[in-house]
């Protein structure tokens, strides 16, 4: 396999696994991939880099290792087209409302055990509060 493959693949692990709020490099550059302005601020949350190696963020946009966000806000978790969502995200009966997506946000394995979203979580609540507002505005 080609070096610069396995490169390609460990940047994208490493934007899912992280515990921390700030960003590398890599992730600037998945994240540059997607649109930068915004219904809500005009801008971007510096959080979504982190999300950007997994998820698109815009309307028509095809899934990726993560589905497609746009549109998220309000509607029942596990259930956005032509994504295969673990079983246990399909029967959590979450909405993805503000306060759901801040603690999904925070820990997601804590609030649904068993899902398939190896992302470790966000500690810092002032990102995650700006992250949500973001994504409750992308519709």
């Amino acid at each position: 396999m080609k070096p610069y493959v396995l490169l390609a693949g460990a940047v994208l692990l490493a934007g899912c696994g992280s515990n921390s709020s700030t960003q590398s490099s890599e992730s600037e550059t998945s994240a540059s991939s997607q649109p930068q302005q915004t219904a809500a601020s005009g801008v971007r949350p510096d959080g979504f880099a982190q999300c950007a190696a997994c998820h698109a963020v815009a309307k028509g946009a095809p899934h990726g290792l993560g589905p497609n966000l746009w549109g998220i806000a309000g509607t029942k978790a596990g259930e956005i087209a032509d994504y295969q969502f673990s079983p246990a995200l399909k029967a959590s009966g979450l909405v993805w409302d503000e306060a759901t997506l801040d603690k999904w946000l925070e820990n997601p394995r804590a609030l649904v055990p068993g899902t398939k979203m190896s992302y470790g979580g966000m500690s810092d609540a002032a990102a995650r509060k700006e992250l949500v507002t973001w994504l409750m505005a992308q519709k």
